[in-house]
């Protein structure tokens, strides 16, 4: 394959964000194709003996097997490291082996966590199930109450964990304050960023190690595969995550990295896009009901901060109606909004963090989370906002409210 400028560090790195958006790691084959090519195969072949020997020792650059490397998937790497500001991102099967391979790959027993305690309830799982069954220690705190982080560092703390904004409650964490934190104690903070991606947020901007994605949400962008990615720099991704992928295998499928390219692509104008309707929503929606989470509202306590670390506030809040019953009142209500639990499509989706996401988890934790039986989270789309708007009025007349 050719590679292109769209490879060549020297110059990608000038680009601005829009451009490396569209020709990031592009490379073209002897076709010259304008869109970047789809290589479904697991294997390699080689033009003699001393050329597989050479790459496997690390001697030659060049592609051995799709575990490790793919023309498709290095492509994708490529456009979301130069997106995120990183010097390096490796492709994961899914957000949650993302996640998952971020924290395993640098943790070991005797270590310990300190993580938020409002997140996606398979996030919250690796922290209270998975990691203690390898003898990780952890510590979930309020993310939002800055002393929290300080007061729970230990001497074998190893990782600061969270998502900003959290998912479903919208709390948001200061970057620069904890990451600065962390790096004076030698703690490597792993920063979940699905609900901004880089067009809304960059937490490398702000001190962050190693930030993690659901490349399924904002990236693809129409609900079509399941693909994750972890950036970081070079010496992370290559001596920590790398050897844990190689052996483990979360690698994402070359199909599934074209069509995260392609929603790429138009990443920023989608975000912004549906990031102005949602707040146009959520300002319709908040004198309606008892309570509006959302950080592009004056009525969030973290509003001042998310305004300075957001280039916008994202297409996903939530609120709470209340009861259970009347949530699902309001879903069943619901005509031209989905329920899906979905999260970063162009369709407006809406769905019961209780009964769904986080259904896995105790009525205790959830309450700890502020994820009640009243609360609805809802992805803006890309519909006309005031289409949105109608039915949400009407299916609010409907709950009664």
């Amino acid at each position: 394959m050719k590679k292109t400028t769209g490879t060549d560090r020297s110059i990608t790195r000038n680009w601005r964000p829009a451009t490396q958006a569209v020709r990031g790691g592009t490379w073209r084959s002897e076709h010259g194709e304008t869109s970047e090519a789809l290589f479904l195969t697991s294997g390699y072949t080689y033009p003699d003996a001393a050329t597989p020997a050479a790459r496997f020792a690390g001697d030659e650059q060049g592609m051995t097997y799709s575990r490790l490397q793919n023309p498709t998937v290095a492509m994708l790497e490529e456009r979301i490291a130069l997106m995120e500001g990183a010097e390096a991102c490796r492709a994961q099967a899914s957000g949650m082996a993302a996640m998952t391979a971020a924290l395993l790959c640098q943790l070991e027993t005797g270590d310990h966590v300190v993580a938020a305690r409002a997140a996606f309830g398979s996030c919250r799982w690796l922290v209270d199930n998975l990691l203690p069954k390898f003898g990780i220690e952890t510590t979930v705190i309020d993310s939002a109450v800055d002393a929290e982080w300080e007061k729970a560092i230990r001497p074998n703390t190893k990782v600061f964990f969270f998502e900003t904004p959290a998912n479903p409650t919208l709390d948001v964490v200061d970057l620069a304050y904890v990451c600065g934190l962390a790096k004076a104690h030698g703690i490597t903070t792993v920063v979940d960023n699905a609900f901004a991606t880089s067009a809304l947020q960059r937490p490398m901007e702000f001190g962050a190690d190693v930030v993690a994605y659901s490349a399924t949400k904002l990236m693809d962008g129409q609900g079509r595969v399941l693909a994750g990615a972890v950036c970081g720099t070079s010496e992370w991704i290559e001596e920590v995550l790398l050897p844990f992928q190689r052996n483990t295998g979360p690698n994402c499928a070359p199909f599934n990295a074209w069509v995260v390219l392609k929603g790429l692509e138009t990443l920023s104008l989608r975000a912004h896009r549906q990031s102005e309707n949602a707040l146009e929503l959520g300002r319709f929606i908040e004198p309606r009901v008892p309570r509006v989470l959302h950080p592009g509202l004056a009525s969030h306590p973290r509003h001042e901060l998310a305004a300075r670390q957001m280039d916008a506030f994202g297409p996903i809040f939530a609120f709470d109606v209340g009861d259970r019953a009347k949530a699902f009142a309001l879903l069943d209500a619901l005509e031209l909004v989905d329920i899906s639990n979905n999260i970063g499509d162009a369709r407006s989706l809406m769905c019961h963090p209780a009964s769904t996401t986080h259904a896995g988890m105790s009525a205790e934790a959830r309450a700890e989370m502020g994820v009640t039986e009243g609360l609805l989270r809802i992805n803006v789309g890309l519909e006309d906002i005031a289409d949105v708007t109608e039915d949400l009025d009407r299916a609010l007349s409907a709950a009664g409210f």
